[in-house]
């Protein structure tokens, strides 16, 4: 811990013994706790830890972890170590850890929420900042998604020369990065619409023609994109064509890599080594993951808010002997679930599902209106358990998919 302070170096020491003292109770890994206790004794530590490092701050309502994961592969490619978070851990607390972890790396890939992405910025002096997606997500504790688009926008001119990654598929990011200096514009994909049918900047209707899109209240409207996907490329300034094979399912996530591979570009790594770097991205902190419990082979795939849920939906298969969705209303979920409604369940009207969870009773009410068949299994496990032999699809909000995760690690140990 050479050159921080000694306040700082105090504030380290305390994190390691937190840590230390949570594994010992077997709380987990200690990083959150640690990193909750070094920011009580020196409030400026990211600072401190940040200073030095070339810093690229990834935020979005969905694909953070991924996004997060993949910038951190390409920019890899230069040879260059990257702090990044391990766990998607993305307020404060997570990101001294991840710091703290990485304390000899000149190069950080963050994972940032949104609401904190202005401080965030400040306090790391950060490079690059990657926008993916803004939607509705946790009401109860971020509140309506214009005010977090304004909130960005304010941080996002507060750094004149910071260089802005942007979804120009997405109508309120566009908006929070429009009057940006520097601004990398990427078609990445908005298959969610519901929340931008209204111009962040004039309150008037937004026009939708195929891929374009434009305010008839302003000149607003759908800037041309510097890097786009298709079925089979990655495209890019200059001409830059690539084929992009990536390890991860879904359009959402051709979207992610494309804005990853930008961020890296924007950050000196070599386009076509950045582009093989974001396919051999895998299972992120358990999504996606297939693991055989019992007679069943049971894929992962997580859910937190309606635009995550309409994603998540298009990849689930259909063939697979069982479907399970459990779902929680803890405090990192948002305990307002009337998000449940805005889900289009009615495309499992023809099909069988488990609705589990904490919440289960809430999910079965939904589906029972969707006209979905279902039984009520609140414990995740029993319901994996109750679907045929063979292949189950788990679809879990945020605490469901982590508590799940933990008791299958317990059935594995």
């Amino acid at each position: 811990m050479p050159g921080l302070p000694l306040r700082a170096r105090a504030a380290l020491l305390a994190a390691r013994s937190a840590a230390w003292a949570s594994q010992r109770a077997g709380r987990g890994k200690g990083s959150m706790i640690g990193g909750l206790v070094a920011l009580k004794i020196e409030p400026n530590l990211m600072a401190r830890l940040a200073d030095g490092k070339r810093t690229v701050v990834v935020t979005g309502t969905n694909g953070k972890s991924t996004t997060t994961r993949m910038t951190a592969a390409a920019l890899a490619t230069t040879g260059r170590p990257v702090a990044t978070q391990a766990d998607g851990a993305n307020m404060d607390a997570g990101i001294v850890a991840a710091l703290t972890a990485h304390q000899g790396a000149s190069l950080a890939a963050l994972e940032v929420d949104e609401l904190h992405v202005p401080h965030v910025l400040d306090a790391t002096g950060a490079e690059a900042l990657v926008l993916l997606n803004l939607s509705r997500d946790q009401l109860d504790r971020v509140g309506e998604i214009n005010a977090i688009e304004r909130r960005l926008r304010a941080g996002v001119d507060a750094h004149p020369e910071l260089t802005v990654v942007a979804n120009c598929d997405d109508v309120l990011v566009t908006s929070v990065a429009y009057d940006a200096k520097n601004v990398v514009w990427v078609a990445a994909g908005a298959g969610w619409t519901s929340d931008s049918t209204s111009c962040p900047r004039s309150g008037e209707p937004i026009v939708r023609d195929g891929d374009h899109w434009y305010s008839t209240g302003t000149d607003f409207s759908r800037p041309e994109p510097d890097w786009w996907v298709d079925e089979s490329d990655i495209h890019g300034p200059d001409g830059f064509v690539a084929p992009l094979v990536l390890a991860l399912p879904g359009r959402a996530n051709r979207g992610n890599a494309a804005q990853a591979v930008a961020a890296a570009v924007a950050m000196g790594a070599d386009p076509l080594e950045a582009v093989r770097a974001v396919g051999t991205v895998g299972e992120v902190a358990g999504r996606y993951s297939t693991v055989t419990v019992g007679e069943h082979t049971v894929r992962m795939l997580l859910a937190k808010n309606p635009a995550g849920w309409q994603e998540a939906m298009s990849m689930i298969d259909g063939t697979a002997e069982g479907l399970v969705i459990a779902v929680n209303g803890q405090v990192p979920d948002g305990e307002d679930l009337s998000w449940l409604w805005d889900v289009q369940f009615e495309r499992f009207e023809n099909g069988k599902v488990v609705a589990s969870g904490e919440r289960g009773a809430d999910l079965a009410v939904r589906l029972t209106y969707a006209g979905a068949e279902h039984t009520l299994l609140p414990d995740p496990l029993a319901a994996i358990a109750s679907c045929p032999p063979g292949r189950v699809e788990v679809l879990a909000n945020y605490t469901a998919f982590r508590d799940l995760n933990t008791a299958l690690e317990g059935r594995s140990a």
